[in-house]
């Protein structure tokens, strides 16, 4: 493996697809800077070996700070060019509808669309002036489709994940199945 001159940000650095994220950039040469709510948890590629820990440095972050991630991501294009910028948060909750305050729905936002919004306009304003990089948004809606699409018939070619809608039940407010719109 060759080092690379780039960086590779990754905001939600959790301990499943962020961690494998951050293993697979790592293993191509990119140095990692990981963040995450509770930066002592966050792994980054090579966790056991102390030299590349230096090198993919990790530290707590709260992507809806905007001053949180303009420095993360300042941080990481000064080390190296940024190359990419993976936002990564899992905002899932578990509440019926009825039973969902409005200060539950904010803070679900915050952490799901706003702290987006903030990781891509600033990683942009890194990168556009390069004319080089790379923005990614993963998210557990992604698998929820994609799920719903294995037990399902194939939908029609274009008719996208947005189609797909959840039905609740009533009584709980659980999710229980996936219907086509």
């Amino acid at each position: 493996m060759q080092k690379k001159n780039a960086t590779v940000a990754i905001i939600g650095a959790g301990d499943f697809i962020g961690g494998e994220i951050a293993k697979k950039f790592a293993a191509e040469g990119f140095t990692i800077f990981a963040g995450r709510r509770n930066g002592a948890k966050a792994r980054s590629a090579g966790e056991g070996d102390r030299g590349r820990r230096r090198r993919n440095p990790r530290r707590s972050l709260d992507a809806r700070k905007e001053e949180e991630i303009t420095s993360f991501l300042g941080d990481a294009d000064k080390h190296a060019p940024l190359e990419a910028c993976i936002f990564n948060i899992g905002a899932n909750v578990n509440f019926p509808i009825l039973d969902t305050t409005e200060r539950v729905f904010r803070k679900v936002w915050e952490m799901a669309c706003y702290s987006g919004f903030l990781a891509g306009r600033e990683a942009a304003r890194l990168m556009v002036p390069r004319g080089k990089g790379n923005i990614f948004f993963t998210g557990a809606t992604a698998s929820f489709c994609a799920a719903a699409a294995a037990t399902r018939p194939l939908p029609a070619p274009n008719s996208g994940c947005g189609r797909w809608r959840r039905r609740w039940r009533a009584n709980s407010g659980r999710r229980t199945s996936m219907s086509r719109i």
